[in-house]
Protein backbone atom coordinates (compact mmCIF):
# COMPACT_ATOMS: atom_id res chain seq x y z
CA UNK A 1 0.00 0.00 0.00
CA UNK A 2 1.29 3.72 -0.77
CA UNK A 3 1.89 6.76 1.79
CA UNK A 4 1.49 8.83 -1.08
CA UNK A 5 -1.92 10.52 0.95
CA UNK A 6 0.27 10.71 3.85
CA UNK A 7 3.38 11.96 1.92
CA UNK A 8 0.77 14.91 0.11
CA UNK A 9 -0.72 16.12 3.89
CA UNK A 10 3.05 16.50 4.89
CA UNK A 11 3.55 18.53 1.97
CA UNK A 12 0.26 20.49 2.20
CA UNK A 13 1.01 21.37 5.94
CA UNK A 14 4.26 22.12 5.25
CA UNK A 15 3.52 24.95 2.30
CA UNK A 16 1.04 26.00 4.74
CA UNK A 17 3.34 26.88 7.45
CA UNK A 18 5.82 28.59 5.23
CA UNK A 19 2.76 30.81 4.54
CA UNK A 20 2.96 32.13 7.72
CA UNK A 21 0.13 33.95 9.82
CA UNK A 22 -1.51 34.53 5.79
CA UNK A 23 -1.02 37.42 3.16
CA UNK A 24 -3.00 39.42 5.08
CA UNK A 25 -0.62 39.14 8.12
CA UNK A 26 2.34 39.02 6.19
CA UNK A 27 1.55 42.45 4.53
CA UNK A 28 0.82 43.88 7.36
CA UNK A 29 4.27 42.90 9.49
CA UNK A 30 5.83 44.51 5.79
CA UNK A 31 3.56 47.74 6.17
CA UNK A 32 4.75 48.18 9.76
CA UNK A 33 8.53 48.20 8.16
CA UNK A 34 9.28 44.81 9.71
CA UNK A 35 10.47 41.25 8.24
CA UNK A 36 8.69 37.97 8.61
CA UNK A 37 10.76 35.71 10.89
CA UNK A 38 11.42 33.45 7.66
CA UNK A 39 12.84 36.70 5.63
CA UNK A 40 15.09 37.36 8.75
CA UNK A 41 16.24 34.34 9.14
CA UNK A 42 17.45 33.95 5.09
CA UNK A 43 19.06 37.50 5.75
CA UNK A 44 21.60 36.08 7.88
CA UNK A 45 22.60 32.96 7.04
CA UNK A 46 24.51 31.77 4.45
CA UNK A 47 22.48 31.46 1.38
CA UNK A 48 20.75 27.74 0.24
CA UNK A 49 22.25 26.56 4.04
CA UNK A 50 19.13 26.69 6.55
CA UNK A 51 17.65 23.52 7.34
CA UNK A 52 14.56 23.73 9.48
CA UNK A 53 13.46 21.81 12.38
CA UNK A 54 9.85 20.80 12.81
CA UNK A 55 8.39 22.80 9.57
CA UNK A 56 4.70 21.04 10.16
CA UNK A 57 4.96 21.74 14.06
CA UNK A 58 1.55 23.35 14.53
CA UNK A 59 -2.49 22.75 14.91
CA UNK A 60 -4.71 20.41 12.14
CA UNK A 61 -7.90 21.00 11.70
CA UNK A 62 -9.45 17.78 9.92
CA UNK A 63 -13.25 16.70 9.07
CA UNK A 64 -14.64 13.64 9.93
CA UNK A 65 -12.62 11.74 6.92
CA UNK A 66 -9.29 13.03 8.42
CA UNK A 67 -9.08 15.75 5.01
CA UNK A 68 -7.20 18.67 6.61
CA UNK A 69 -9.83 22.16 6.57
CA UNK A 70 -7.13 24.36 8.17
CA UNK A 71 -3.65 24.14 9.69
CA UNK A 72 -2.29 26.66 12.02
CA UNK A 73 1.16 26.63 12.17
CA UNK A 74 3.95 27.11 15.35
CA UNK A 75 4.60 30.28 16.02
CA UNK A 76 8.52 29.90 16.27
CA UNK A 77 10.65 29.17 13.28
CA UNK A 78 13.74 27.49 14.06
CA UNK A 79 16.41 24.90 12.33
CA UNK A 80 20.27 25.21 11.62
CA UNK A 81 22.38 26.95 9.41
CA UNK A 82 25.64 28.81 8.45
CA UNK A 83 27.20 32.11 9.37
CA UNK A 84 30.22 32.60 7.44
CA UNK A 85 30.85 28.72 6.65
CA UNK A 86 30.27 28.65 10.70
CA UNK A 87 27.12 26.36 12.11
CA UNK A 88 24.89 28.03 14.05
CA UNK A 89 21.30 27.67 15.43
CA UNK A 90 18.56 30.35 14.35
CA UNK A 91 15.24 30.54 15.15
CA UNK A 92 12.88 33.23 16.52
CA UNK A 93 8.94 34.23 16.81
CA UNK A 94 6.53 34.02 14.00
CA UNK A 95 4.88 37.37 14.77
CA UNK A 96 2.56 36.74 11.67
CA UNK A 97 0.90 34.06 13.75
CA UNK A 98 -0.37 35.34 17.08
CA UNK A 99 1.11 38.10 17.42
CA UNK A 100 4.45 36.29 18.78
CA UNK A 101 2.48 34.88 21.89
CA UNK A 102 3.37 31.98 22.34
CA UNK A 103 1.38 28.69 21.18
CA UNK A 104 2.05 25.55 22.70
CA UNK A 105 4.19 24.00 19.77
CA UNK A 106 5.66 27.28 19.64
CA UNK A 107 7.17 27.35 23.38
CA UNK A 108 8.52 23.66 22.74
CA UNK A 109 10.19 24.97 19.71
CA UNK A 110 12.01 27.73 21.30
CA UNK A 111 13.25 25.76 24.20
CA UNK A 112 14.18 22.87 21.47
CA UNK A 113 16.50 25.61 19.57
CA UNK A 114 18.54 25.99 22.97
CA UNK A 115 18.54 22.35 23.40
CA UNK A 116 20.19 22.00 19.97
CA UNK A 117 22.77 24.43 20.52
CA UNK A 118 23.42 22.76 23.61
CA UNK A 119 23.75 19.39 22.19
CA UNK A 120 25.60 20.17 19.29
CA UNK A 121 27.62 22.86 20.39
CA UNK A 122 26.97 25.73 18.49
CA UNK A 123 26.30 29.52 18.58
CA UNK A 124 22.50 30.36 19.05
CA UNK A 125 20.74 33.86 17.56
CA UNK A 126 17.47 34.43 17.93
CA UNK A 127 15.41 36.90 16.48
CA UNK A 128 12.75 38.16 19.24
CA UNK A 129 9.07 39.42 18.57
CA UNK A 130 6.33 38.85 20.77
CA UNK A 131 4.80 38.55 24.14
CA UNK A 132 4.93 36.18 27.00
CA UNK A 133 1.63 35.85 26.88
CA UNK A 134 0.12 32.29 28.99
CA UNK A 135 -0.46 29.10 26.83
CA UNK A 136 -4.24 28.11 26.79
CA UNK A 137 -3.71 24.76 29.02
CA UNK A 138 -7.78 23.87 28.79
CA UNK A 139 -9.77 23.02 25.81
CA UNK A 140 -8.70 25.68 23.58
CA UNK A 141 -7.22 25.76 20.25
CA UNK A 142 -3.75 24.78 21.76
CA UNK A 143 -4.43 21.58 21.87
CA UNK A 144 -2.77 21.34 25.81
CA UNK A 145 -5.48 19.64 28.41
CA UNK A 146 -3.24 20.62 31.38
CA UNK A 147 0.02 21.92 33.06
CA UNK A 148 3.33 20.45 32.83
CA UNK A 149 4.51 17.43 34.82
CA UNK A 150 6.10 18.04 38.15
CA UNK A 151 9.30 17.26 37.48
CA UNK A 152 9.50 18.80 33.88
CA UNK A 153 12.80 20.91 33.89
CA UNK A 154 12.23 24.91 34.63
CA UNK A 155 11.41 26.60 31.76
CA UNK A 156 14.21 29.23 32.23
CA UNK A 157 17.23 26.00 32.48
CA UNK A 158 17.74 25.72 28.66
CA UNK A 159 18.10 29.64 28.30
CA UNK A 160 20.53 29.66 31.57
CA UNK A 161 23.02 26.41 30.26
CA UNK A 162 23.01 27.54 26.65
CA UNK A 163 25.21 30.96 27.76
CA UNK A 164 27.41 28.44 29.36
CA UNK A 165 28.86 26.67 26.40
CA UNK A 166 28.06 28.35 23.33
CA UNK A 167 28.14 32.22 22.03
CA UNK A 168 24.25 33.22 22.27
CA UNK A 169 22.86 36.40 20.62
CA UNK A 170 19.37 37.94 20.61
CA UNK A 171 17.89 40.37 18.61
CA UNK A 172 14.72 42.62 19.47
CA UNK A 173 13.24 43.22 15.65
CA UNK A 174 9.47 44.36 17.17
CA UNK A 175 7.92 44.99 20.07
CA UNK A 176 8.93 42.30 23.04
CA UNK A 177 7.84 41.80 26.63
CA UNK A 178 7.44 39.15 28.92
CA UNK A 179 9.84 35.47 28.69
CA UNK A 180 11.34 37.11 25.53
CA UNK A 181 12.20 39.63 27.16
CA UNK A 182 14.18 37.73 29.14
CA UNK A 183 15.60 35.39 26.66
CA UNK A 184 17.11 39.14 24.81
CA UNK A 185 18.73 39.70 27.90
CA UNK A 186 20.19 36.12 28.58
CA UNK A 187 22.81 36.62 25.68
CA UNK A 188 26.52 37.64 25.61
CA UNK A 189 25.30 40.23 22.19
CA UNK A 190 21.46 41.88 22.38
CA UNK A 191 20.93 44.28 19.87
CA UNK A 192 18.15 46.08 18.55
CA UNK A 193 16.24 47.71 15.60
CA UNK A 194 16.15 51.70 16.75
CA UNK A 195 12.68 52.26 15.21
CA UNK A 196 11.16 49.41 15.16
CA UNK A 197 11.40 47.69 18.13
CA UNK A 198 10.64 48.23 22.02
CA UNK A 199 11.47 45.95 24.96
CA UNK A 200 9.25 45.60 28.02
CA UNK A 201 8.22 43.89 30.91
CA UNK A 202 4.72 44.37 30.63
CA UNK A 203 3.38 46.36 27.87
CA UNK A 204 1.64 49.78 27.98
CA UNK A 205 -2.10 48.24 28.74
CA UNK A 206 -0.29 46.70 31.79
CA UNK A 207 1.31 49.70 33.09
CA UNK A 208 -1.26 51.44 32.88
CA UNK A 209 -3.50 49.35 34.83
CA UNK A 210 -1.07 48.57 37.38
CA UNK A 211 -0.06 52.89 37.85
CA UNK A 212 -2.96 54.22 35.42
CA UNK A 213 -0.26 56.12 33.45
CA UNK A 214 -0.54 55.75 29.84
CA UNK A 215 2.70 55.57 27.97
CA UNK A 216 3.57 54.32 24.73
CA UNK A 217 5.48 51.41 23.59
CA UNK A 218 8.39 53.45 22.45
CA UNK A 219 8.56 56.07 25.54
CA UNK A 220 8.42 52.26 27.77
CA UNK A 221 11.23 50.72 25.60
CA UNK A 222 12.10 52.03 23.04
CA UNK A 223 15.76 51.85 21.53
CA UNK A 224 16.87 55.44 23.23
CA UNK A 225 15.73 54.29 26.91
CA UNK A 226 17.67 50.62 26.60
CA UNK A 227 20.75 52.19 24.57
CA UNK A 228 21.46 53.79 28.61
CA UNK A 229 19.73 51.08 30.48
CA UNK A 230 22.21 48.42 29.34
CA UNK A 231 19.14 46.00 28.17
CA UNK A 232 20.82 46.34 24.96
CA UNK A 233 24.49 46.28 23.55
CA UNK A 234 23.97 47.53 20.77
CA UNK A 235 21.14 49.61 18.35
CA UNK A 236 20.81 48.86 14.55
CA UNK A 237 19.46 51.39 12.10
CA UNK A 238 17.26 48.44 10.57
CA UNK A 239 17.01 44.74 10.45
CA UNK A 240 19.75 43.97 7.64
CA UNK A 241 22.27 46.40 10.10
CA UNK A 242 21.39 43.78 12.73
CA UNK A 243 22.29 40.87 10.25
CA UNK A 244 25.96 42.65 9.83
CA UNK A 245 26.30 43.67 13.27
CA UNK A 246 25.09 39.77 14.70
CA UNK A 247 27.87 38.11 12.05
CA UNK A 248 30.69 40.67 13.02
CA UNK A 249 30.13 39.52 16.79
CA UNK A 250 30.07 35.82 16.33
CA UNK A 251 33.82 36.31 13.83
CA UNK A 252 35.41 37.24 17.38
CA UNK A 253 34.39 33.98 18.99
CA UNK A 254 34.46 30.70 19.01
CA UNK A 255 32.28 28.13 18.07
CA UNK A 256 31.60 26.89 21.66
CA UNK A 257 34.04 26.83 24.67
CA UNK A 258 35.59 24.19 23.73
CA UNK A 259 37.42 25.59 20.66
CA UNK A 260 39.74 28.52 20.85
CA UNK A 261 38.37 31.53 18.81
CA UNK A 262 39.20 32.14 15.00
CA UNK A 263 42.13 33.22 14.61
CA UNK A 264 42.33 35.55 11.35
CA UNK A 265 45.08 36.71 8.41
CA UNK A 266 46.04 39.91 9.10
CA UNK A 267 47.43 42.68 6.33
CA UNK A 268 48.15 45.15 9.08
CA UNK A 269 51.74 45.49 10.09
CA UNK A 270 51.79 44.20 13.45
CA UNK A 271 54.92 46.65 13.80
CA UNK A 272 52.98 49.52 12.34
CA UNK A 273 53.55 52.87 14.83
CA UNK A 274 51.53 55.44 14.59
CA UNK A 275 53.29 59.06 15.15
CA UNK A 276 50.08 60.37 16.47
CA UNK A 277 50.39 58.39 19.58
CA UNK A 278 52.81 60.83 20.65
CA UNK A 279 50.88 63.52 21.78
CA UNK A 280 47.80 62.51 21.87
CA UNK A 281 47.38 62.64 25.32
CA UNK A 282 47.30 66.41 26.57
CA UNK A 283 50.12 67.47 29.50
CA UNK A 284 47.31 69.81 31.01
CA UNK A 285 46.25 66.58 32.87
CA UNK A 286 42.57 68.59 33.11
CA UNK A 287 42.17 68.14 29.30
CA UNK A 288 39.90 64.76 28.37
CA UNK A 289 41.21 62.78 25.03
CA UNK A 290 39.97 60.63 22.13
CA UNK A 291 40.61 56.53 23.85
CA UNK A 292 38.58 55.30 21.11
CA UNK A 293 41.22 56.89 18.68
CA UNK A 294 44.58 55.44 21.06
CA UNK A 295 42.38 52.03 20.59
CA UNK A 296 41.94 52.44 16.76
CA UNK A 297 45.74 53.15 16.26
CA UNK A 298 47.01 49.98 18.35
CA UNK A 299 44.49 47.13 17.19
CA UNK A 300 44.05 45.63 13.89
CA UNK A 301 42.71 48.49 11.47
CA UNK A 302 38.92 48.57 11.33
CA UNK A 303 38.42 45.84 14.06
CA UNK A 304 37.24 47.09 17.21
CA UNK A 305 33.56 46.72 17.75
CA UNK A 306 32.58 48.28 20.98
CA UNK A 307 29.67 47.21 23.37
CA UNK A 308 27.41 49.12 24.95
CA UNK A 309 28.79 52.56 24.36
CA UNK A 310 26.14 54.83 25.71
CA UNK A 311 25.71 52.51 28.85
CA UNK A 312 28.36 53.31 31.70
CA UNK A 313 29.74 55.53 28.78
CA UNK A 314 33.36 56.01 31.16
CA UNK A 315 34.20 52.60 30.76
CA UNK A 316 34.89 51.61 26.91
CA UNK A 317 34.14 47.61 26.31
CA UNK A 318 34.79 46.15 23.37
CA UNK A 319 35.97 43.30 20.69
CA UNK A 320 39.14 43.62 18.59
CA UNK A 321 42.24 41.91 16.84
CA UNK A 322 45.53 41.98 17.33
CA UNK A 323 47.46 40.04 14.27
CA UNK A 324 44.02 38.67 13.76
CA UNK A 325 44.07 37.34 17.13
CA UNK A 326 40.72 38.00 18.88
CA UNK A 327 40.83 40.24 21.76
CA UNK A 328 38.56 41.68 24.76
CA UNK A 329 38.98 45.46 25.02
CA UNK A 330 38.62 47.83 28.21
CA UNK A 331 39.23 51.21 28.38
CA UNK A 332 38.70 54.82 30.52
CA UNK A 333 36.87 57.62 28.63
CA UNK A 334 38.29 60.74 29.86
CA UNK A 335 35.58 62.40 29.06
CA UNK A 336 32.95 60.72 30.94
CA UNK A 337 33.70 61.83 34.94
CA UNK A 338 37.52 61.85 33.97
CA UNK A 339 37.21 58.05 33.36
CA UNK A 340 35.81 56.87 36.92
CA UNK A 341 34.06 53.81 37.20
CA UNK A 342 30.29 54.17 38.24
CA UNK A 343 27.73 51.45 39.30
CA UNK A 344 26.90 51.17 35.91
CA UNK A 345 30.42 51.03 34.40
CA UNK A 346 31.48 48.34 36.56
CA UNK A 347 28.35 46.16 35.54
CA UNK A 348 29.82 46.97 31.43
CA UNK A 349 33.08 46.23 32.63
CA UNK A 350 31.84 42.54 34.83
CA UNK A 351 30.09 41.35 31.53
CA UNK A 352 33.10 42.11 28.91
CA UNK A 353 35.02 40.03 31.57
CA UNK A 354 33.17 37.54 32.14
CA UNK A 355 32.40 37.23 28.48
CA UNK A 356 35.86 36.82 27.51
CA UNK A 357 36.79 34.35 30.34
CA UNK A 358 33.63 32.11 29.22
CA UNK A 359 34.79 31.92 25.58
CA UNK A 360 38.80 32.31 26.47
CA UNK A 361 39.55 35.72 24.74
CA UNK A 362 42.81 37.98 26.17
CA UNK A 363 41.97 40.77 27.18
CA UNK A 364 43.64 44.40 26.59
CA UNK A 365 43.28 47.12 28.93
CA UNK A 366 43.82 50.64 28.29
CA UNK A 367 44.08 52.55 31.75
CA UNK A 368 42.92 56.17 32.98
CA UNK A 369 41.46 55.17 35.91
CA UNK A 370 40.68 57.89 38.71
CA UNK A 371 38.96 55.43 40.83
CA UNK A 372 35.17 54.71 41.44
CA UNK A 373 33.19 57.95 40.97
CA UNK A 374 32.22 59.46 44.08
CA UNK A 375 29.00 61.95 45.37
CA UNK A 376 25.77 61.14 46.44
CA UNK A 377 24.68 59.94 43.62
CA UNK A 378 26.92 57.50 43.61
CA UNK A 379 26.50 56.35 46.86
CA UNK A 380 22.41 55.68 46.26
CA UNK A 381 23.53 53.61 42.79
CA UNK A 382 25.32 51.28 45.12
CA UNK A 383 28.63 52.30 42.99
CA UNK A 384 31.10 49.86 45.80
CA UNK A 385 28.87 47.28 45.27
CA UNK A 386 28.84 46.91 42.02
CA UNK A 387 32.31 48.03 41.45
CA UNK A 388 33.56 45.22 44.19
CA UNK A 389 31.65 42.53 42.31
CA UNK A 390 33.43 43.74 39.49
CA UNK A 391 36.95 43.16 40.65
CA UNK A 392 36.03 40.33 42.13
CA UNK A 393 34.97 39.10 38.22
CA UNK A 394 38.87 40.13 37.57
CA UNK A 395 40.85 38.60 39.78
CA UNK A 396 38.45 35.23 39.14
CA UNK A 397 39.30 35.70 35.48
CA UNK A 398 41.71 32.71 33.74
CA UNK A 399 42.58 34.60 30.69
CA UNK A 400 45.58 36.43 29.83
CA UNK A 401 45.58 40.40 30.80
CA UNK A 402 47.60 42.82 29.09
CA UNK A 403 47.20 46.38 30.76
CA UNK A 404 48.35 50.11 29.30
CA UNK A 405 48.47 52.48 31.49
CA UNK A 406 47.87 55.62 29.61
CA UNK A 407 47.53 58.11 31.93
CA UNK A 408 46.33 57.84 35.31
CA UNK A 409 45.46 54.95 38.33
CA UNK A 410 43.95 55.71 41.24
CA UNK A 411 42.13 54.59 44.14
CA UNK A 412 40.65 50.92 44.67
CA UNK A 413 38.58 50.87 41.24
CA UNK A 414 42.36 51.11 39.56
CA UNK A 415 42.52 47.38 40.36
CA UNK A 416 40.03 46.89 37.75
CA UNK A 417 42.18 46.88 34.92
CA UNK A 418 44.64 44.09 35.72
CA UNK A 419 44.19 40.82 35.12
CA UNK A 420 45.87 38.08 37.90
CA UNK A 421 49.66 37.79 36.25
CA UNK A 422 48.95 39.85 33.92
CA UNK A 423 51.62 42.02 31.60
CA UNK A 424 51.48 45.90 32.49
CA UNK A 425 53.33 48.49 30.11
CA UNK A 426 52.88 52.52 30.63
CA UNK A 427 53.31 55.38 28.70
CA UNK A 428 55.41 58.32 29.89
CA UNK A 429 52.53 59.59 30.65
CA UNK A 430 51.22 57.57 33.47
CA UNK A 431 50.89 58.37 37.34
CA UNK A 432 48.84 56.35 40.01
CA UNK A 433 48.41 56.56 43.30
CA UNK A 434 45.95 56.23 46.87
CA UNK A 435 43.72 59.11 45.67
CA UNK A 436 44.51 61.41 42.26
CA UNK A 437 46.47 64.56 42.50
CA UNK A 438 43.97 66.90 42.95
CA UNK A 439 41.84 65.15 45.98
CA UNK A 440 44.89 64.17 47.58
CA UNK A 441 46.00 67.97 47.77
CA UNK A 442 42.31 68.47 49.35
CA UNK A 443 42.99 66.26 51.57
CA UNK A 444 46.27 66.08 52.95
CA UNK A 445 46.92 70.15 52.87
CA UNK A 446 43.56 70.98 54.07
CA UNK A 447 44.55 73.35 56.95
CA UNK A 448 47.22 75.04 54.71
CA UNK A 449 44.65 75.79 51.89
CA UNK A 450 41.69 76.92 54.65
CA UNK A 451 44.46 79.20 55.73
CA UNK A 452 45.53 80.98 52.93
CA UNK A 453 44.42 84.22 52.00
CA UNK A 454 43.40 82.68 48.44
CA UNK A 455 42.81 79.35 49.19
CA UNK A 456 41.44 78.36 45.57
CA UNK A 457 45.01 79.69 44.65
CA UNK A 458 46.85 78.02 47.49
CA UNK A 459 45.21 74.60 46.07
CA UNK A 460 45.98 75.48 42.76
CA UNK A 461 49.69 76.30 43.52
CA UNK A 462 50.55 72.71 45.65
CA UNK A 463 48.96 71.12 42.63
CA UNK A 464 51.05 72.65 40.49
CA UNK A 465 54.35 71.85 42.28
CA UNK A 466 53.21 68.29 43.03
CA UNK A 467 52.40 67.79 39.81
CA UNK A 468 55.77 69.43 38.64
CA UNK A 469 57.99 66.92 40.50
CA UNK A 470 56.43 63.62 39.50
CA UNK A 471 58.97 61.43 37.29
CA UNK A 472 57.44 58.93 34.61
CA UNK A 473 60.89 56.78 35.53
CA UNK A 474 60.21 55.90 39.26
CA UNK A 475 57.54 53.13 39.04
CA UNK A 476 59.54 51.43 36.05
CA UNK A 477 62.77 51.88 37.99
CA UNK A 478 61.38 50.24 40.77
CA UNK A 479 59.84 47.57 38.53
CA UNK A 480 56.43 48.26 39.55
CA UNK A 481 55.81 48.02 35.77
CA UNK A 482 57.39 45.65 33.18
CA UNK A 483 58.57 48.23 30.70
CA UNK A 484 58.08 52.06 30.59
CA UNK A 485 57.33 52.41 26.44
CA UNK A 486 57.13 54.53 23.78
CA UNK A 487 53.12 55.11 22.95
CA UNK A 488 54.51 54.46 18.68
CA UNK A 489 55.79 51.06 20.30
CA UNK A 490 52.11 49.83 21.85
CA UNK A 491 51.13 47.45 19.02
CA UNK A 492 54.56 46.11 18.36
CA UNK A 493 54.55 45.32 22.15
CA UNK A 494 50.97 43.62 22.20
CA UNK A 495 51.78 41.46 19.36
CA UNK A 496 54.37 40.42 20.17
CA UNK A 497 52.29 39.49 24.23
CA UNK A 498 49.69 37.50 21.81
CA UNK A 499 52.61 35.72 20.54
CA UNK A 500 53.75 34.30 24.38
CA UNK A 501 50.50 33.66 24.99
CA UNK A 502 48.82 31.68 22.08
CA UNK A 503 50.17 28.21 24.42
CA UNK A 504 47.76 29.17 27.15
CA UNK A 505 44.95 30.22 24.75
CA UNK A 506 44.93 26.12 23.86
CA UNK A 507 44.99 25.70 27.52
CA UNK A 508 41.95 27.71 28.73
CA UNK A 509 39.00 25.37 27.18
CA UNK A 510 35.77 24.16 28.77
CA UNK A 511 33.48 25.45 31.77
CA UNK A 512 34.10 28.53 34.17
CA UNK A 513 33.43 27.75 37.49
CA UNK A 514 32.75 30.99 40.29
CA UNK A 515 32.43 31.75 43.73
CA UNK A 516 29.84 33.74 45.19
CA UNK A 517 30.38 37.68 44.35
CA UNK A 518 29.07 40.87 46.12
Amino acid sequence: MSWQKEIEGIEERGQRAREQGGREAVAQQHAQGRLTIRERISGLVDEDSFREQGPIAGHAETDEHGELQAFTPANYVLGFGKIDGRPCVVGGEDFTVRGGSPTPAGLRKSVFSEDLACRYRVPLVRFLEGGGGSVPRGGGKGGDSGGEAVNAPPRFMSIMQVMSLVPVVSAAVGPVAGLPAARLVASHFSIMTRNTAQVMIGGPALVERAFGRAISKEELGGAEVHLKSGVVDNVAEDEPGVFAQIRRFLSYLPTNIWEAAPLLSCDDDRNRQEPALLDIVPRNRRRAYAMRRVIEYVVDRDSFFELAALYGPSQITGLARLNGQPVGILANDSAWYAGAMTADGAQKVRRLIDLCDTFHLPIVSFVDEPGFMIGPEAEQAATIRHGTATLFAIMQSTVPWASVIVRKVYGVAGAAHFGPGGMVFAWPSAESGALPLEGGVAVAYRREIAAAPDPEAKRRELEEQLASRRSPYARAEAFGVHDLIDPRHTRPVLCDWIDWIRPQLQLHRGPRAYTIRP
